[in-house]
């Protein structure tokens, strides 16, 4: 029995200076399943945001972008949850991750935003009971295994190498490939087949917080 899902989100910055930057990884997940299913994202300004609409194993999906930038994120999900009468639990937001590594992705439902400023808003908005897809875009910690919050903030508003770029570009395809699996036969299922090659252990969820700014 497949799981339910009406809205993908990707979050992400939408000024040019931040399209290509790790902390843009929903947006490029987004834009990857449009280009695949044959949607065009336009702005939608009772959504505040961009929105597109597919369908993957026969079921129509919306694609949701926030143009609020990554903090205020919760004000376009809640806005299109409102208006297209979806329930939280059948959304899905797809994310980068500093405490997973390169090259890891996990899909989960429900829990903490894990210091992610655009999960905590969207959580803040509508509830932690949604789906989570999250890329990991790898942690700027030094030789003592900490760093500074301007090191963090600096890790995700810069492109990544040519090599951490390309594993993350894979990790997108992978959770795209799944997604009928998920429509289709289930959540567990869909979780099994793609966390069955990533098995690169994360840090604590808790530790190393990517913290306030505009864009964070």
């Amino acid at each position: 029995m497949g799981t339910p899902l009406d809205l993908i989100v990707g979050l992400g910055n939408p000024d040019p200076e931040y399209l290509a930057t790790r902390h843009n990884a929903g947006f490029w997940f987004a834009d990857l399943l449009a280009r695949e299913h044959g949607g065009s994202f336009s702005r939608e300004r009772k959504l505040s945001g961009e929105a597109a609409e597919i369908r993957i194993a026969g079921h129509r999906i919306r694609l949701l972008k926030p143009m609020t930038y990554m903090n205020l994120s919760g004000q376009a999900v809640s806005a299109a949850v409102n208006y297209y009468k979806i329930p939280i639990e059948h959304v899905l937001v797809a994310s980068d991750e500093l405490d997973f590594p390169v090259g890891r992705v996990q899909l989960k439902f429900d829990g903490s935003s894990a210091g992610h400023n655009g999960i905590g808003n969207v959580i803040e908005h509508v509830g932690p009971k949604f789906w989570r897809l999250r890329f990991g875009v790898g942690h700027p910690r030094n030789e003592r295994g900490d760093a500074a919050r301007r090191d963090v903030i600096d890790h995700v508003l810069k492109r990544a190498s040519a090599s951490d770029e390309q594993q993350i570009l894979d990790c997108l395809a992978e959770a795209a490939a799944v997604l009928p699996v998920f429509l289709e036969q289930g959540a567990e299922r869909a979780k099994s087949k793609l966390h069955k090659s990533k098995k690169a252990p994360a840090a604590d969820d808790a530790s190393a917080k990517n913290n306030d700014g505009e864009a964070g």
